[in-house]
């Protein structure tokens, strides 16, 4: 795609226009640095100065039943992990406050497994109606593949939001995972959206996948109406099938998150983990479209701490508001 028909593209995309998958095809051999500067036009004019840090705390570690190749707790990985039992409602609390207070926006409890029991849904519900009386952060969810009674429970006791990636597009699924569908994760994220909540959803770039599998995966993300989308970049773990896999080269992961601006104008597009192998952290790509980040350390690997991000956007701002105020989304 030539400069000239990026920016016809770009201007069509700022008065609302959906690109089909031919035209987000084309973007892949068109100059980055042209491309990035589109997707930072489009990322300013749908979400201006508003920037989006997430923070998450693993309530339950262990082996799961799943067979998802990139994952070290999956059954089909060799990997050494931590194991410990649903957390009680103390050292969530106690993360809560602590990354409410540092002007972090969301917070999502995070456990291992293919679904959370009824047992533990009743108590994820109760450690979220005592977090919700400590602080005003708004609270996420990623426990697995729930049903309807699941969701609404946990809306009625403070979620806002729930999270289920897709991964990869759905030609592509299968080599990642056996264990479950594309279709069983696309279920729930319906479900959650009738029930009121807010979806975060995206994948894992890196795994083997094409460029045309990161834009269908995008377009899916568009036609179910995700309003959150984390890029996580593949972190080969030892002891995964996906132990020897090259990672992405950073130009790759920013044409990625400048394509997925593209299809996804409105959405957060959101950092997630495989920054820390990104010689700036990430700087280039929130210049190039994404104005989100999962912050502090992932579930199975390291991540950016709440205090670098914030840094960080900072200078890319020019300026040195304080926490609540960055939080507030006039940075």
């Amino acid at each position: 795609m030539t400069d000239a028909e990026l920016q016809i593209l770009k201007n069509k995309v700022l008065k609302g226009y959906r690109i089909s998958k031919e035209e987000a095809l084309q973007l892949e051999n068109t100059d980055l640095r042209a491309l990035c500067r589109a997707a930072d036009e489009i990322r300013r004019s749908a979400s201006g100065r508003d920037f989006d840090m997430c923070a998450v705390i693993s309530v339950r570690g262990g082996r799961c039943s799943e067979n998802c190749s990139f994952c070290p707790q999956a059954s089909c990985a060799s990997s050494e992990i931590r194991t410990f039992p649903l957390l009680s409602s103390e050292p969530v609390q106690k993360m809560a406050v602590q990354r409410d207070r540092q002007g972090v926006r969301h917070f999502g409890l995070v456990s291992s497994g293919r679904k959370m029991d009824k047992a533990g849904i009743a108590h994820i519900c109760q450690v979220i109606r005592e977090v919700r009386e400590k602080t005003e952060i708004h609270l996420c969810a990623s426990l697995g593949l729930l049903d309807r009674e699941d969701l609404h429970a946990l809306k009625d006791a403070g979620v806002e939001r729930i999270h289920n990636n897709l991964e990869t597009s759905e030609r592509f699924f299968p080599q990642l995972c056996t264990t479950h569908t594309y279709e069983d994760k696309k279920k729930v994220i319906r479900m959650a959206h009738q029930e009121g909540l807010e979806v975060c959803s995206g994948g894992i770039i890196g795994a083997g996948e094409n460029f045309a599998d990161r834009v269908d995966l995008a377009l899916a993300e568009r036609e179910l109406g995700t309003e959150s989308v984390p890029v996580n970049m593949l972190h080969p773990v030892k002891g995964t099938p996906l132990e020897d896999q090259k990672r992405l080269s950073p130009d790759e992961v920013r044409r990625t998150i400048a394509v997925f601006r593209f299809i996804l104008p409105r959405a957060w597009i959101r950092l997630a983990a495989g920054r820390d192998f990104l010689p700036d952290e990430g700087r280039d790509c929130f210049c190039s479209g994404s104005n989100a980040s999962i912050t502090g350390d992932m579930l199975n690997v390291r991540g950016i701490s709440v205090e670098e991000d914030i840094r960080l956007i900072h200078e890319l701002l020019g300026q040195q508001d304080s926490a609540a105020g960055w939080r507030s989304g006039e940075m």
